[in-house]
């Protein structure tokens, strides 16, 4: 158990028979009444984001999130199997359970699988992934004062806006969290 003053970001928490990440939080001592703890919680079975007021020294029980480096190897429609970099064991993960990301997901990607009390609850991408440009219109000479854009189709299948000098072939460096392009590697 823990109390609300060793609260910070990126903690896990169970509470309300779930598990959830601290992404924000507020210690706030008014000058009448008691002290609380003002926090922002995201669900990992859900990804829904939850404002929750705690009372000052409140226990709540921690987490234990486990991570395993795991390769991604193959899909089957909603399931997609990845091997556990440790003990190379065949592991089937639904879809739902990794998240926005997985029109990222390549051949050979190792992403960190998260396991709670021996179940998996989700699964992490790097913060950045290169990938190739498979298809996109052709860059005219001139046309990157304006610092305009244009879509390109990568290896995966994903769609996103790239300067105009991209070219098909180039492989280019993706930030996960942003779904935005960084630079050609």
């Amino acid at each position: 158990m823990i109390t609300t003053s060793d609260f910070k970001t990126g903690l896990t928490i169970e509470f309300n028979n779930d598990v959830y990440t601290i992404t924000y939080f507020q210690h706030v001592k008014p000058g009448k009444g008691a002290a609380f703890v003002r926090t922002k919680l995201k669900s990992f079975k859900t990804g829904n984001t939850l404002e929750h007021t705690f009372k000052a020294g409140e226990k709540v029980k921690q987490a234990r999130i486990e991570y395993h480096e795991m390769q991604y190897l193959y899909s089957t429609g909603t399931e997609y199997f990845f091997m556990d970099n440790q003990n190379f064991d065949q592991v089937p993960i639904s879809s739902d359970l990794i998240g926005t990301n997985i029109d990222f997901l390549k051949d050979g990607m190792v992403l960190k699988v998260m396991y709670y009390e021996g179940k998996i609850i989700g699964a992490e991408f790097p913060n950045f992934v290169e990938l190739k440009v498979v298809q996109t219109e052709p860059g005219f000479r001139g046309d990157t004062a304006t610092g305009a854009s244009k879509p390109a189709t990568l290896e995966t299948g994903t769609v996103i806006q790239v300067p105009l000098f991209v070219n098909v072939d180039d492989v280019l460096q993706i930030d996960t969290r942003t779904r935005s392009y960084l630079k050609r590697v």
